[in-house]
């Protein structure tokens, strides 16, 4: 395998360097930041449109993205892109009827607005929920999938790669929510640059394979040699029909996936919950228009990727060391026939995606425990200066649990045979039907009780859990497979199982019907609820964002309809 050669380490040298001191900069700058923990967490009043936006893009493509997509790209094909699609139109809604909520309520932290919605309870009960998510799924799976990709186009030693990544991490977290929010900018610059770099070579390979030559060419053969990976909407007869089920990407648990991370998640929200509604909108509407380019980005390559294995470009060897096709090596084994410079521009994107994920997951984690655990449970006395060192000393330790769990199972979880983007998908989905759940009815129905929001925390994640593991308890499901809600799972042997989108769907249906009820009892015992403040004129939008998210949804219409 060809590694990088002297100018890609050139060219990757110039990326860090630049990315280091454009930090070190915005550091020196904002020292203030040091003081006050709202501009450390959130750079409060700090973030234009466009650093919102790119901070939102760098923070969500990452190495599950870059790797894993890629690799469901080379599996599944173009309708992995889904989650891409979808999340422009989620975006919208968001920007419309969630910002305005969370800004018109003053809320900082997820935990903040459940505490100020029901009691400190759910609030204290969830925050320690997101904790373990976001450092056992998240922040762990990220760096494993990362160091992986780095090893492979690097040559380094795996283990090495996550230390080197995990470390680069802390320094640009340490800077607070500015340096990262600033700096992602760059790394936006990047990761979109060598991803169509590595895109434009997968098709050119594509074509050189054929004869011809040109993009074009390149995307034509991929159309006509893989014709089934260029659909988005699979049959129940499809073998990847579990993965990602019909309809249920259009109106099922598609929704319940990209609503939640986009309106209900830290990691995400945090880098709009500083700047005022129309800076908050502008930047995520950017951010819905960049989503639509990312299949290009993570998908193409690896749809590319397969069909140079199909070739023969590729050795069984290349993408295996045991004969299991591992899905998650096809985009480091597409970057290593770049030329020189060129792989080193793809590296650095590659990089740029990760660090900036990992740095902005490890600031929500510091943002929680510091806001919403520590302050609240264990110092409530604590002063600004002792806020922000916490939180610094959070992100190391978190930091050091993902290096760790990288090292003792992620391999197991993630390594040859499986989908490590579904992986985070599905594990992700044990708890998101609860937790949106729990927020939709907070936002929208003042009658909704803390009660309820308990049941759809626990009940939702213990119907998760009893939904999963049904068919491994001998319970006969069959009767649902003609409905498509029973199918096998080929990547684990072949067992049928409930597709985990499909679970969402019905675990978020059952989250909403139980807190109904309970709702219902409280209500009638004349249990007092606290409301949030929300009117409808908050929900208007300028002439601007009206015209944008018009130009998303048609946008999306058509490509649904050109690859149903």
């Amino acid at each position: 395998m060809q590694m990088l050669q002297s100018l890609d380490k050139i060219v990757f040298f110039i990326y860090f360097l630049i990315v280091a001191i454009y930090g070190w900069w915005i550091y020196r700058r904002k020292k203030a930041v040091q003081t006050n923990s709202k501009d450390y967490f959130l750079a409060e009043g700090a973030l234009t449109w466009w650093a919102i936006g790119a901070s939102l893009i760098a923070s969500n493509i990452s190495a599950e993205q870059m790797i894993g997509m890629s690799g469901s790209g080379f599996l599944l094909g173009l309708a992995i892109s889904t989650y891409e699609w979808m999340a422009a139109a989620t975006l919208v809604i968001v920007a419309i009827f969630f910002i305005p909520v969370y800004l018109k309520n003053k809320i900082y932290t997820m935990p903040q607005f459940l505490s100020q919605r029901y009691n400190d309870k759910v609030a204290m009960i969830m925050a320690i929920f997101w904790l373990a998510l976001y450092i056992v799924v998240n922040l762990m799976s990220i760096l494993y999938l990362g160091a992986l990709a780095v090893s492979g186009i690097s040559g380094l030693n795996i283990n090495l790669c996550i230390f080197l990544l995990a470390g680069f991490s802390i320094i640009i977290t340490l800077g607070g929510m500015k340096v990262i929010g600033y700096t992602d900018v760059i790394q936006v610059f990047f990761l979109i640059l060598g991803g169509l770099v590595a895109t434009y070579i997968a098709l050119n390979l594509v074509a050189e394979k054929s004869g011809q030559h040109g993009l074009l060419a390149g995307f034509k053969i991929l159309t006509k040699d893989a014709p089934d990976h260029f659909h988005m909407i699979f049959k129940k007869d499809s073998p990847n029909y579990v993965s990602l089920p019909g309809l249920t990407v259009l109106i099922g648990g598609m929704w319940i996936v990209n609503l939640n991370y986009w309106g209900c998640n830290q990691y995400i929200t945090q880098r709009a919950l500083g700047a005022d509604l129309k800076t908050a909108r502008s930047g995520i509407l950017y951010a819905a228009f960049l989503k639509l380019l990312m299949p290009v980005i993570v998908v193409l390559p690896g749809i590319g990727a397969y069909v140079l294995y199909q070739k023969g470009m590729f050795h069984t060897e290349m993408l295996s060391s045991s004969g299991v096709v591992d899905v998650n090596k096809a985009y480091p084994n597409l970057m290593t026939l770049l030329p020189d410079g060129f792989k080193g521009l793809a590296f650095a994107a590659l990089t740029a995606a990760i660090v900036a994920s990992l740095a902005g997951k490890a600031n929500s984690i510091a943002t929680i425990f510091t806001l919403d655990i520590y302050k609240k449970a264990i110092n409530r006395n604590a002063d600004e200066k002792h806020l922000v060192t916490t939180g610094k000393i959070t992100v190391i330790v978190s930091m050091l649990l993902a290096i760790l769990m990288s090292l003792v199972i992620g391999e197991k979880l993630m390594g040859e045979g499986k989908q490590g983007f579904n992986y985070i998908q599905e594990y992700t989905g044990f708890v998101s039907p609860g937790i949106f759940a729990m927020f939709i009815l907070g936002f929208f129905w003042k009658r909704t009780t803390s009660n309820a929001a308990l049941f759809a925390t626990i009940g939702g994640f213990v119907m998760s859990c009893v939904l999963k593991f049904l068919p491994s308890w001998g319970v006969d499901l069959s009767w649902l497979t003609p409905y498509g809600f029973y199918q096998p799972n080929f990547a684990n042997g072949g067992k049928y199982e409930i597709p985990f989108l499909d679970r969402m769907g019905f675990v978020f249906l059952f989250c909403i019907a139980g807190m109904a009820v309970i709702n219902f009892v409280e209500n009638r015992r004349g249990i007092q609820n606290k409301g949030m403040v929300v009117d409808t004129s908050m929900f208007r939008v300028s002439k601007g964002f009206a015209v944008g998210a018009l130009i998303i949804c048609a946008l999306l219409i058509t490509l649904y309809t050109v690859y149903w």
